[in-house]
């Protein structure tokens, strides 16, 4: 099973982004996206940018990601 996560672009130098997301920071790289900006919320597998994805899905996506967190048995 592969997991990419949702991560905002905070920073862009060259073809790498700073993001941020759940109160992490994060390097991806952008060679995969033509059009990313300081803004976008993007997913992130294997160290790479693979597609923009909506604000608030990725708001939401966090939210049931920190709320299935909570309810893991420990």
């Amino acid at each position: 099973m592969c997991l990419a996560v949702p991560v905002e672009i905070v920073e862009i130098s060259d073809k790498e982004a700073v993001c941020a997301a759940g109160g992490v920071r994060v390097r991806a790289r952008l060679d995969l996206l033509e059009d990313a900006a300081v803004g976008d919320w993007v997913l992130v597998h294997a160290g790479y940018a693979i597609t923009k994805v909506d604000p608030e899905e990725a708001r939401e996506t966090w939210r049931l990601l920190e709320e299935a967190a909570e309810r893991a048995p420990e």
